[in-house]
């Protein structure tokens, strides 16, 4: 199963991030719960985690870019049908 990694809304107020960094890489295997991507907000820098367990198959959105909130920036394998 294909599993969406979507740009959360972390607090009141917050509309878009900038992706930082990538911490895994296409063909890792992660961990649900395992950071992905470091995230910068108008107010915070935070770790956006793993929703689930598998490999992560694709990126969607590359270091330096903006992205709305719920916009989908990475999809992860998990191996289940």
């Amino acid at each position: 199963m294909r599993v969406e990694v979507r740009l959360p809304q972390w607090g009141m107020g917050m509309t878009e991030g900038e992706v930082l960094e990538w911490l895994k890489e296409v063909g890792d295997d992660v961990a649900e719960g395992e950071g992905l991507v470091e995230i910068e907000t108008a107010k915070v820098n935070e770790v956006l985690e793993s929703p689930a367990g598998g490999k992560l198959v694709e990126i969607l959105a590359e270091v330096g870019e903006v992205k709305e909130v719920r916009a989908v920036l990475a999809i992860i394998d998990t191996g289940a049908e």
